[in-house]
């Protein structure tokens, strides 16, 4: 996840449309509260918690330029992803 500034938050969850909800509306507090990460510009999926957590550890060990890479390659606008998931 993302905000306008393009600060990058990355996370792990078994529920991701309830997840990025609580984190558009700020109902969690810290790190996506405080910079306001408010918009999904990618995601995976697996039905493996483990590798879910080390997929998740993976990417937040990587430098800033591999991270962006990844989004790009699938998000090269940088869209909000879960846009229509509330409508």
């Amino acid at each position: 996840m993302t905000n306008k500034s393009k600060t990058l938050y990355t996370g792990v969850t078994n529920d991701r449309i309830r997840r990025v909800y609580e984190h558009k509306n700020k109902l969690i507090p810290g790190f996506t509260q405080k910079y306001n990460i408010t918009l999904l510009v990618y995601y995976e999926e697996t039905p493996d918690i483990s590798a879910a957590i080390a997929r998740e550890k993976q990417i937040k060990g990587w430098l800033r330029q591999k991270k962006i890479d990844l989004i790009e390659s699938v998000n090269p606008n940088w869209q909000d992803l879960s846009l229509k998931w509330y409508d």
